[in-house]
């Protein structure tokens, strides 16, 4: 089968490798048919490493897909080949105390698509997964949505997380992907004003009519004057998506008294750092936010019943012989990208 790999900083290339055989009865092969390129794909594609997970080379990226089930093991009876599935990346042991505790994401043991020492990612025209990892399609989702379903899933469980309350006002600092994957389920859970922003405008114009109710560049505008000049109260709580440490400083200063920070963003550096005057004088909450934990399957029933629609995020698609040109579009930032999708069938 042909797969992409890593070989380097901002290098990939296609190489041949056998087909993944099933090894254990409840797992099941499956045929790639959609695959997102996600920031934490990049960070590995740029810089070779998200904190301690360190690229070894060649290795393959990826974690975002939804393919066709080609055979099943033994065990697998909820499957059967010709289905089409959603994939959660998550490949939890089901035995450690947090599995046990039902914090599946933080699992002693995970293995996660496309993170070093963990899994070779889904960039392939095949992979093996668990069957408990995937998730049957009904017949009104795309296998594009399908793919979609990780990171939206990630902003679900995160809005489930934070308690958002009734007419919220909020605050998404960074319009990517996930700032989005925010947006679409908070709207629906009940969020009152959601204020975006982002240094890439054709990312603002998008949220804007996706539902942002303002919009915003820190690089042409003072946002945080501007908000408050709306809120001068402050904002319930602020979802930091972009992994920057200028947006933490503006979300503390954004947050009313006992307001709620969301920490969902990946950052390039080792430590985040708050200015402990405002920090303490406000009673700010800090809550991260770990992927996500049993919400995929809550989140395809929100596509498919349309109170969540995502489509709009999938601004860009590429064959799987160009991945590689995906990569580049993502990691540049460049003619507006949101998402790009690789499709294979």
């Amino acid at each position: 089968m042909k797969s992409w790999v890593l070989t380097g900083l901002s290098r990939m290339e296609m190489v041949e490798k056998p087909v993944p055989e099933i090894g254990n009865p409840g797992d099941v092969l499956i045929r790639m048919a959609s695959i997102g390129v996600c920031g934490s794909d990049i960070h590995y594609y740029k810089t070779g490493k998200i904190g301690s997970q360190v690229v070894k080379y060649p290795f393959t990226v990826g974690h975002e897909c939804a393919g066709i089930v080609e055979a099943v093991g033994e065990a697998v009876g909820n499957l059967k080949p010709g289905d089409r599935v959603a994939v959660d990346p998550a490949m939890p042991c089901y035995q450690c105390d947090q599995c046990r505790a039902g914090r599946y994401h933080t699992c002693r043991n995970l293995r996660f698509l496309g993170c070093p020492g963990q899994a070779e990612g889904c960039l392939s025209e095949y992979i093996v997964m668990p069957a408990r990892s995937c998730y049957l399609l009904k017949d009104n989702l795309t296998l594009d949505q399908g793919a979609l379903s990780e990171p939206l899933a990630i902003g679900v469980y995160a809005v489930r997380l934070s308690g958002l309350a009734e007419g919220a006002k909020i605050g998404i600092l960074g319009t990517g992907p996930i700032g989005i994957s925010v947006l679409l389920p908070a709207r629906t859970m009940g969020a009152g004003r959601v204020y975006m922003t982002d240094k890439i405008d054709a990312r603002l114009s998008l949220a804007g009519e996706m539902g942002a109710s303002w919009t915003g560049n820190p690089d042409k505008t003072d946002i945080v004057k501007d908000i408050m000049e709306q809120e001068p109260g402050g904002l319930d709580m602020v979802f930091e998506c972009c992994g920057q440490q200028e947006a933490a400083d503006q979300a503390i200063r954004l947050l009313k008294p006992g307001g709620k920070l969301m920490i969902i963003g990946i950052p390039e550096f080792p430590r985040w750092s708050f200015e402990a005057d405002d920090f303490r004088r406000k009673e700010i909450s800090v809550q991260n936010v770990r992927r996500q934990n049993e919400v995929v399957a809550l989140t395809l029933d929100m596509i498919s019943g349309g109170t969540i629609r995502p489509d709009r995020m999938q601004t860009h698609t590429f064959d799987f012989d160009r991945a590689d040109e995906a990569f580049d579009l993502v990691a540049g930032y460049r003619d507006g990208v949101m998402k790009a999708m690789i499709n294979l069938l």
